[in-house]
């Protein structure tokens, strides 16, 4: 971190004090600030008073539970999200990433897994603020406006997820390339090897039709046998 900048800033929002010493704890060793809330309630008030570059919430809180509070920060922010739950099952993942989680770690985690998702959550929401500083793109009646993070089509809104938008940039910044489902994992999702090809075509899927503005063309063409790919 290089002389007069902040550090990156992390939320934990968090009932049981050893998770949240160990979490904080981390966050610390890598030079970043924590801070703790102990239920959903005292969490978005922290939040929305003074914000983070990182939320790290779980699934079980008193109040208000952790998906409420992942709806709640998704209406209003697209801050890493990083999910806690003590139970390992499929639904609450998917669940977690359907409602806009970028990632999801299941209690007892080691330390250095924790760590290193922080630091990708962290390092890929620094990239994409870089990106923005292009500020716009336009193809046709598409327009995306980076440093609002908004999409519209004909000069109307789409309402698109963070991960949407995450899908979408991946495709804008490779024009004309044909993209994988491994390809598109690793430029979309923050750890690739928890998500399948399938939840991929999903996405696309979900994604192409909110591009479809005329009912018959789309931007994104299926590549067969591949992926996809982006056409100007």
């Amino acid at each position: 971190m290089s002389p007069g900048t902040t550090a990156p800033s992390i939320l934990v929002i968090e009932d049981e004090d050893a998770i949240a010493d160990v979490v904080i704890a981390v966050a610390a060793k890598a030079g970043y600030l924590g801070r703790r809330a102990v239920d959903g309630r005292d969490g978005l008030k922290q939040f929305f008073e003074n914000r983070a570059d990182l939320v790290v919430l779980d699934v079980g809180l008193p109040k208000l539970d952790g998906w409420e509070v992942l709806n709640r920060l998704r209406d209003l922010s697209d801050v890493p999200v990083l999910m806690l739950t003590a139970r390992d099952l499929e639904q609450d993942k998917v669940r977690g990433l359907l409602g806009g989680a970028d990632d999801y770690l299941t209690k007892p985690f080691g330390i250095a897994e924790l760590s290193a998702r922080i630091e990708a959550l962290l390092r890929r929401s620094a990239a994409a603020q870089q990106s923005e500083q292009e500020n716009e793109y336009v193809n046709g009646p598409l327009r995306v406006d980076w440093t609002a993070r908004q999409v519209s089509i004909n000069d109307e809104m789409v309402d698109l997820s963070p991960l949407e938008f995450r899908l979408l940039e991946a495709f804008l910044r490779h024009p004309g390339q044909a993209l994988s489902n491994e390809q598109l994992l690793q430029l979309a999702w923050s750890d690739p090897l928890a998500i399948s090809p399938e939840r991929v075509k999903f996405t696309v899927m979900r994604l192409r039709r909110k591009l479809d503005w005329d009912g018959e063309s789309n931007p994104i063409e299926t590549v067969r046998g591949f992926g996809y790919r982006y056409r100007r």
